[in-house]
């Protein structure tokens, strides 16, 4: 099952990101929670998660981004797309960014954007197969310390 993560959902995606590139579960703090909340009540904030085996076994963050671009139309972003090591290969993952995608032409997005830091054929071709492309844009990351 396919759907948007909720409240309750917090501790088995932290759990999830295990697989993602985390190394250890935050410990609970009222910034984590104050973070969630702000993430599960931001309309423009969308966490997706499939459930399999009643756990949550993949998921992809898809945010609208306002713009004043492109006849004002927003656009998607997609982050941590991310699944269970024990689920790859089901095409759960697909099913996240199907889910996005759905999202994204509900709110009139003229366009989807995602980043991976993944150099492995697999996960290029993945995003390949999945409808994106490597060649319109080219990205660059800054990263910022505290």
């Amino acid at each position: 099952m396919i759907r948007e993560a909720c409240q309750n959902d917090l501790k088995e995606i932290l759990s999830l990101y295990l697989y993602l590139h985390e190394t250890d579960i935050p410990e609970e703090t009222k910034h984590l929670n104050s973070t969630w909340d702000q993430i599960i009540n931001d309309v423009n904030h969308h966490l997706i998660v499939c459930e399999m085996d009643g756990r949550i076994v993949a998921s992809c963050v898809c945010v609208i981004i306002p713009n004043l671009t492109r006849n004002v139309r927003p656009y998607a972003f997609i982050e941590n797309v991310v699944t269970h090591g024990d689920y790859r290969g089901k095409g759960l993952a697909t099913l996240c960014l199907n889910y996005a995608k759905e999202i994204a032409k509900e709110n009139n997005c003229y366009k989807m954007m995602l980043l991976t830091s993944s150099k492995e054929a697999k996960t290029l071709g993945f995003y390949r197969n999945a409808g994106y492309n490597s060649s319109d844009k080219t990205a660059f990351i800054q990263w910022l310390d505290k």
